[in-house]
């Protein structure tokens, strides 16, 4: 049985499932092991880790603790309360869906950042404002309030990895920015220019250390975590861009209880911009397949940004970024009750649990429906979520459905 355990609860004998921090800067080369040494309960307390999945079949029990189910149900519906006492009144929009725009932005950013990205590596002369039409287009999708864009980023190939994270970041940091108000176009623009170079350093790291098949040792990760110093060097040496994209080059590693690096800083010592690098870049991270961690539904990414908000990130920062996206973000799996299951299109105006979606599977029948849309803020409307599925469970790939009219 997996259970979720306080850290400060931690005995010897008891078999770590998971640590609970799913990116990488834990420190520990695997995500499962015995607890034989007091100073490995040590190093996870060192490392601010609050509770952790034990597995109760391989090691001690705790009796008093909750199953991974019981910890995930009351989490969830901490995340629900505490983010749906406001709408964001940014969030209402046309019901249009516009794919085809969306999926020719994302090219366009993919193909740039690449191109550009590939010449920083091979030591040849570039301006990274050329890629300033490109952000302009990312932002102009996102005032529209389309969330087709960003679920768009959710697809990436393994291979092509850092180039489609950096079009991700970018265009989740301007939703997260325009959702919160008080930025023009223009600054949107640069916070989503240091976005889309937030990783330029990664460039300069040895192709064996950046595209190793699995997690990394002590050293290497010491030599990766130098891509931030060196990022952040080339931007400033040459291309004269804005505090705001060099603060998202700087400190998208940093953590809010200075466990973070490159350089330690903790609370109001990282600017705002850097704080909401930070999330959107792990949420980012760990809802994208990796050789070494598979990918996180949106949900479930949410729910543990949510969990380590106040430690790793500022508390109101991660409620807006989820008010932004929405609990269930576009592009999500989520089941109503008929026991039919609809993918998310859109946010609702007035209530993150209403959104607009469309029904596609009927899993009592165990079969597919010709897709309908719903919105479930109307008021004739009796569905509402029950939770939400993994595609994968009914073969389903959501963001085919995205595109397609009712």
């Amino acid at each position: 049985m997996i259970k979720k355990v306080k850290t400060t609860e931690l005995r010897l004998g008891m078999y770590i499932h998971d640590l609970n921090v799913p990116w990488l800067e834990h420190g520990f080369v695997l995500n499962h092991f015995m607890l034989q040494y007091d100073k490995q309960i040590e190093k996870i307390m060192h490392a601010n880790i609050l509770e952790v999945l034990i597995d109760t079949e391989r090691g001690l029990d705790h009796a008093h603790a909750p199953t991974v189910e019981e910890a995930e149900t009351a989490l969830m519906g901490k995340m629900i309360t505490a983010v749906s006492a406001e709408t964001n009144e940014n969030m209402a929009s046309e019901l249009k869906v516009h794919w085809a725009e969306s999926k020719k932005i994302q090219q366009e950013a993919m193909k740039t950042v690449s191109n550009i990205l590939n010449d920083v590596r091979i030591g040849a002369q570039v301006n990274i404002k050329k890629a300033t039409p490109v952000v302009s287009s990312i932002a102009d999708a996102i005032l529209g309030n389309d969330g087709t864009l960003v679920s768009l980023c959710r697809i990436k190939n393994r291979d092509a990895y850092t180039f489609q994270h950096s079009v991700s970041v970018s265009a989740l940091l301007i939703t997260l920015c325009h959702s919160m108000g008080g930025f023009s176009k223009g600054e949107l623009i640069d916070i989503g220019l240091g976005g889309l170079f937030h990783d330029v350093g990664k460039m300069k790291v040895p192709d064996e250390v950046l595209n190793k098949p699995g997690r990394l040792t002590d050293d290497e990760f010491s030599i990766m975590r130098t891509h931030v110093r060196k990022g952040l060097e080339y931007l400033q040496a040459e291309h004269g861009l804005s505090d705001f994209a060099l603060q998202v080059a700087a400190e998208h590693h940093e953590r809010f209880d200075g466990t973070g690096y490159p350089r330690g800083l903790a609370n109001r010592e990282i600017s705002k911009i850097g704080q909401m690098a930070s999330i959107v870049d792990v949420y980012d991270a760990i809802t994208s397949i990796r050789v070494y961690h598979s990918a996180l539904e949106p949900s479930d990414a949410l729910k543990r940004i949510f969990e380590w908000a106040g430690r790793h990130f500022d508390e109101v920062l991660v409620h807006s970024f989820i008010k932004a996206i929405g609990i269930y973000p576009v592009g999500s799996l989520i089941r109503l009750t008929s026991g039919r299951l609809a993918v998310v299109l859109r946010q609702g105006e007035e209530n993150l649990l209403q959104p607009f979606v469309r029904i596609v599977y009927n899993a009592a029948g165990g079969h597919r429906l010709p897709p309908h849309d719903l919105n479930l803020a109307d008021a004739n409307c009796q569905e509402q979520i029950v939770g939400y599925e993994l595609p994968e469970s009914w073969g389903i790939d959501p963001i085919k459905f995205i595109g397609k009219g009712a």
